[in-house]
């Protein structure tokens, strides 16, 4: 029977059941994608480095240095130096404005010619009085009162003159010269400040010795011994290593950083090694020498007071939390000393999202 001649009942029935596997395919849920591990950052662990003794880092200072300031306070009125300037001894540096000084100088020069006059006048009159009391003329009680009034205006005189030597000594402090022969490294000063007596406004330091000076933490203090030898790499000279010998250590903690400052001797400094240079220090002596690897700090994973460190599994990509056994930190890098090995994977940031077990991505060039 031709279609048209279908009843509408059975055109209806046909209808639907052509169109339910439209209707069914419509209503499917689709696929979930499938999550990608997480991606991490990562390190490779190189060969263990043998540790000398201690490494600490410092910088490069003069044996001799000398904070030179005024004896007397003023107002700067001349800087004749400039940092970096080589002086030699009594070379001017500084001068006060002196004219308060001159006007002291002149009023003690004026005391001293007043008592001069005096002492003239009273020396006179114990001499004639000294003549009449032999003659007879004249009683012990006077001649013992010009007596006492010549040795007055004696010790006046001396006075005066004291006062006025002391006063041009003060007229010369208003001149800044240098006590040695060095060079200029500090200028705290410029023309018209005022400073106070003692005030360090310049530092000169001797060429000459050098050394490094290191703060010691407390934890390492036993370690570091007078006179125990040390290796100095400087950082701008990597390739140049110096000989070292500890000459003092400090005997109190400082008050902020809590350690102790060693001074290092460099026994062969030469010309390359500048003052304020950067350098690194490493102590022979004290802790027998261990041989560690070093890691980026942001790869520790605290918990408790246990270290530990995320290491990519490379046969299934899983991190596993292995403890790892600290030397000490150091700038941005932590020293290893166990826990882990050369050629391992190491998370190196993120360290506080992972959990044990958990499959990650390593970031294609991340490892190095």
């Amino acid at each position: 029977m031709p279609v048209a001649h279908l009843p509408v009942s059975v055109l209806r029935a046909v209808f639907v059941v052509l169109s339910l596997p439209v209707i069914l395919g419509a209503c499917k849920p689709e696929a979930k994608p499938v999550p990608q591990p997480r991606a991490v950052n990562v390190v490779k662990v190189g060969e263990a480095d043998t540790l000398f003794g201690n490494r600490y880092s410092g910088d490069v200072r003069a044996r001799y240095e000398t904070a030179l300031g005024f004896r007397v306070g003023g107002k700067i009125t001349e800087r004749l130096v400039e940092v970096g300037d080589t002086v030699r001894k009594g070379q001017v540096l500084l001068r006060l404005d002196p004219v308060d000084r001159k006007l002291s100088v002149d009023a003690a020069g004026q005391q001293v010619a007043a008592a001069e006059s005096n002492h003239r006048q009273a020396k006179a009159e114990f001499q004639r009085f000294e003549g009449l009391y032999r003659q007879g003329f004249i009683s012990a009680a006077e001649f013992d009162r010009r007596k006492s009034a010549f040795e007055v205006a004696a010790a006046q005189l001396a006075q005066a003159r004291s006062q006025w030597t002391f006063d041009r000594n003060q007229a010369d402090y208003t001149t800044l010269r240098a006590d040695h022969d060095g060079v200029v490294t500090v200028l705290q000063a410029e023309v018209g400040q005022v400073v106070d007596t003692g005030t360090p406004v310049v530092r000169v330091v001797r060429p000459g010795e050098k050394e490094v000076a290191i703060a010691v933490p407390e934890s390492r203090l036993a370690d570091v011994r007078r006179g125990s030898e040390a290796d100095i790499v400087l950082w701008a000279d990597p390739s140049k290593s110096y000989k070292g010998r500890v000459r003092e250590i400090a005997p109190n903690a400082d008050q902020v950083t809590r350690t102790y400052t060693a001074k290092i001797t460099m026994l062969d400094a030469d010309d390359r090694v500048q003052w304020g240079m950067t350098a690194t220090v490493a102590l022979s002596g004290g802790a027998a020498a261990a041989r560690a690897i070093r890691l980026p700090s942001s790869a520790i994973y605290q918990k408790g007071e246990q270290a530990a460190v995320w290491v990519v599994d490379p046969a299934n990509g899983q991190v596993n939390l292995r403890p790892v056994k600290l030397d000490r930190f150091a700038d941005e890098y932590v020293t290893i000393l166990d826990g882990v090995r050369p050629g391992e994977n190491v998370v190196r940031a993120g360290v506080h999202k992972l959990f044990a077990g958990e499959k990650v991505r390593v970031l294609a060039g991340a490892a190095r």
